[in-house]
């Protein structure tokens, strides 16, 4: 079934390097994920407080001590409004109260703002919650679907989080490794292309890390202009979990939608997603931008930060735009 907000990914295209996965290599997969959070631990088992799993107070001043220059940027891409291909349904914002309207008028007025967006959608910034991935009738940890209803979600809800989430992010630029602008919308990033990116850029993804990888998205669609992303687009190998569960990872995010399409799993649309958020209860960003953020690593010769994610408090939602903020 595909991702509530994502449409349909692509029929089934050509691979770039092959690497497909059977539906019992996934299926034996998912197995061992499940394993590993249930021995390890999980947000859903955390006192329901849905703290990412090693993130801990030793852990944020820890990440407090990756600041060195005093420099924020922001890891969000501009909200869109615009109908664009790949953005059907783009956000809605317009003025309630113009001060133009009353510009002969004396005294006081303000300028009023309404916002509406399709949070899951293939542009914009945003943070998935445990309960964004429903699979085989159940929400992360083993919660029934049923808890999210019409009125909104009654477990694992983004507002879990709703301090925030704060620590080490480490950014792995994998067009940077290659050589290139971007990955190709199909191409995917291994394990392999995760360890080669810490090697080349002297950096150890750690537990309780928030995870940032890069495959190009935003440039390409900065600079070639906008395409069906739900269809096409470059992600992870689902495989490339496994680095991920290794690690002990709190938070994945990328430029892109961090699942590759078409997919790459027989049988099984957004696998990565049923991988990190279902099987480990990984938080997910979708959609982010590096391009600032990008010159500042390779200027400072680091690519680990403080990572500070303040989702909105939607106490039911199933996610909340999002504007990560990188402090080096």
């Amino acid at each position: 079934m595909a991702e509530p907000g994502h449409g349909q990914p692509g029929p089934g295209a050509p691979v770039p390097g092959g690497r497909t996965q059977s539906r019992a290599a996934f299926d034996a997969l998912y197995a061992r994920l499940r394993q590993r959070a249930d021995a390890t631990g999980t947000p859903s088992s955390t006192a329901g407080r849905g703290t990412p799993v090693g993130i801990t107070p030793a852990t944020v001043l820890a990440a407090a001590a990756e600041v060195r220059a005093g420099l924020t940027v922001s890891l969000s891409s501009p909200i869109e409004t615009d109908v664009a291909p790949g953005n059907p349904h783009p956000a809605g914002h317009r003025l309630t109260s113009r001060p133009e309207s009353e510009a002969a008028a004396t005294g006081l007025h303000f300028a009023t703002d309404h916002f509406s967006m399709n949070v899951h959608g293939d542009a914009d910034s945003h943070l998935d919650a445990l309960c964004h991935v429903v699979y085989n009738g159940t929400l992360h940890g083993g919660v029934p679907a049923s808890t999210v209803t019409a009125e909104g979600a009654t477990a694992l809800s983004v507002d879990l989080v709703r301090n925030g989430i704060v620590g080490r992010g480490v950014l792995l630029d994998i067009p940077r490794l290659r050589g290139v602008s971007w990955l190709e919308p199909g191409d995917h990033v291994t394990a392999d292309d995760l360890r080669a990116a810490e090697v080349a850029q002297g950096v150890r993804v750690d537990a309780g890390d928030i995870l940032l990888v890069r495959v190009g998205h935003r440039r390409r669609r900065e600079e070639d202009g906008p395409w069906d992303a739900s269809r096409s687009r470059a992600g992870l190998h689902p495989a490339a979990m496994e680095f991920l569960a290794e690690r002990r990872v709190a938070v994945l995010g990328s430029d892109g939608n961090n699942d590759t399409a078409p997919s790459l799993t027989e049988g099984v649309d957004f696998p990565v997603h049923v991988l990190g958020i279902h099987a480990l209860g990984l938080y997910f960003m979708d959609y982010l931008r590096f391009e600032d953020l990008v010159p500042l690593c390779e200027e400072a010769d680091r690519w680990s930060f403080l990572c500070v994610v303040a989702p909105l408090r939607l106490p039911a939602a199933t996610g909340s735009p999002v504007n990560p903020i990188a402090v080096l």
